[in-house]
């Protein structure tokens, strides 16, 4: 039997009561989608930040005056501007800043190591950097190497309230800034810079015009660009907005999930502001203190991975508070199994709130979710039903044909969320967009099959793959990176279980000489890693072994050495 048919689309009914089944999706540009319904709640607060809290209508002014001071620095139409910053207020004012002056947005993980840094400028051809300052060494180590004529720095205690701003600047290390040297600025003098602009700061672009850059390891594990267009947000903002519990001014969303990632930026962000919900940005995030943080802010929209939730119901901290205020959960970035979904569930209706885990699915190359658990169907182990406008297919990953219902196969996507494509890359466009009369299809490298009402269920990752603490980890990255040094034969990164992170990187060595120093080695390699990976992608423990198990064909057998991690933390337990 053959699986649902794309034309009927089965799956809509089953959204909730009242939901749209279809949308018409209006030419807006980020800034505009979101600020669109600003003038009936201006002083609704927009942001919360450390004791500081902002209304639209000053968000606003805020963006117009870094669009204003972004055009006096001399961003034009398509210039790609890079952000390196966690959730902080400039980085979210500065997003919509660049998308408002016509310009695309590069956002980079602030762990990212330098060589990453250096490999994302490069490829990107971005002149200009707003970076928080902790990051500055490193973008200074490599600005040389690079087309960046001008780099803008902010302090992660610039908008914070006066006393807690004090207490920051008497725990925190205080970060050394060169401004003598004439392409630094901080941020304060590049939004006073701004003042002396009086020229036309909002360039209109189309919808399907290119917005963000996202980074991804892609299918194979080679991180990548993921060139993102305006509707590529507004889409899944519309969609998953229209899904959940009705939101608006007044209510408030932990804003935990990273702005440099689809998941973060999308649905902790721009779908919250979108709709007039309170962003509370937490830049730097402890899973331990997760629910002090629920106890503190008493959000109404928890979004999450897996792990995050875990620790929530089992603090002790809120283990007698009444959750009623809290009206929706939204889980995403990791499988969540249907043994933790029901203790999520009943953590909830006993603690007061109807709330539910909702399991959504999703990928960078298509703009982060696109499907979700409706609320009143929830098949155990399905990660949803489409949303609108977003067909799904299974297929064989080789012969690409269409499997049956139920099948197990390739999961590919259509749809409005779909990426415009990988950033200068042909080839890997080539290998992902597959084309079926008027309709383009994304092949995303994980394996699911697809019941006969259009639930999704997802199974494994084609591509090798570690998911920890909701980061793609590529241990193909990892290895080539190792294999960097001189004394290593050969290696092989593999999944290894964590009791906070889920899982972790372990890498697997087989030097070319046993007479050496094996400690000395060890640290090399460490070095060599945090040099050119992002602080989440370093292994978390190095074996050095003498030879590594292969296949019948003679390559490297990493599932055995992943089942032998398993082994070892069953073994734990017992």
């Amino acid at each position: 039997m053959k699986q649902p048919n794309i034309n009927t689309r089965p799956w809509i009914d089953f959204y909730d009561k009242g939901i749209p089944k279809a949308f018409n999706y209006p030419n807006k540009m980020l800034w505009e989608f979101m600020l669109e319904g600003i003038d009936n709640y201006p002083n609704s607060p927009a942001y919360e930040y450390y004791g500081t809290k902002v209304s639209f209508k000053k968000f606003k002014l805020e963006i117009e005056e870094a669009a204003r001071a972004l055009k006096e620095l001399g961003v034009e139409k398509d210039d790609i501007v890079t952000v390196i910053a966690p959730n902080m207020p400039e980085a979210i004012i500065i997003f919509y800043a660049i998308n408002m002056v016509g310009a695309i947005s590069n956002m980079i993980h602030p762990l990212s190591a330098v060589k990453e840094i250096e490999n994302y400028l490069q490829m990107t051809k971005s002149k200009y950097v707003f970076t928080v300052d902790i990051c500055l060494e490193k973008v200074l180590s490599i600005i040389e190497k690079t087309l960046v004529s001008s780099v803008v720095v902010m302090d992660p205690s610039n908008k914070m309230n006066k006393i807690v701003k004090i207490a920051y600047n008497l725990t925190q290390k205080k970060v050394k800034i060169p401004y003598e040297k004439d392409y630094l600025i901080s941020w304060n003098d590049f939004i006073d810079f701004g003042y002396l602009y009086d020229g036309k700061y909002i360039v209109k672009r189309d919808t399907d015009d290119p917005a963000v850059i996202l980074f991804s390891g892609g299918t194979t594990g080679k991180p990548k660009g993921i060139l993102l267009s305006n509707k590529n947000f507004n889409a899944p903002t519309m969609q998953t907005g229209s899904m959940i519990n009705p939101a608006g001014p007044g209510d408030s969303i932990l804003t935990i999930m990273p702005i440099f990632h689809a998941f973060g930026l999308d649905v902790c962000i721009h779908t919250p502001l979108s709709k007039g919900v309170k962003c509370t940005l937490i830049p730097v995030f402890n899973y331990k203190k997760f629910a002090r943080l629920i106890k503190q802010y008493k959000p109404n929209f928890i979004v999450g991975v897996p792990t995050l939730l875990e620790t929530m119901i089992t603090d002790e901290i809120i283990s007698d508070m009444d959750l009623s205020f809290v009206k929706e959960i939204i889980v995403g970035g990791d499988v969540l199994t249907d043994s933790l979904k029901k203790k999520i569930d009943k953590f909830m209706a006993t603690h007061g709130s109807s709330a539910t885990a909702r399991v959504g699915y999703g990928l960078t190359e298509g703009s982060g979710p696109s499907t979700l658990m409706p609320r009143k169907i929830q098949p155990k182990e399905s990660i949803g039903v489409p949303c609108q406008d977003m067909d799904y297919k299974i297929i064989d990953p080789k012969t690409l044909e269409t499997k049956n219902i139920n099948e197990e196969g390739e999961i590919i996507i259509s749809g409005p969320n779909v990426m415009i494509g990988y950033l200068n890359d042909k080839e890997e466009n080539e290998k992902v967009f597959l084309k079926e009369k008027n309709k383009i299809w994304l092949r995303t490298g994980d394996m699911g099959r697809m019941d006969e009402n259009g639930f999704v269920y997802f199974s494994q990752r084609l591509k090798r793959i570690i998911v920890s603490s909701g980061y793609n980890v590529y241990p193909s990255q990892i290895e080539s990176i190792i294999s960097k040094h001189q004394q290593v034969e050969e290696c092989c990164v593999v999944s290894k279980p964590h009791p906070y992170k889920v899982n972790v990187a372990k890498a697997f060595i087989v030097l070319n000489n046993e007479n050496v120093n094996k400690d000395k080695i060890k640290k090399e390699i460490k070095k060599l890693c945090e040099e050119y990976l992002p602080k989440y992608s370093i292994p978390y423990e190095y074996e050095f072994r003498d030879s590594l198990p292969r296949t019948n064909i003679g390559k490297i057998a990493y599932k055995d050495l992943e089942e032998e991690e398993k082994h070892k933390e069953l073994k734990k337990d017992i």
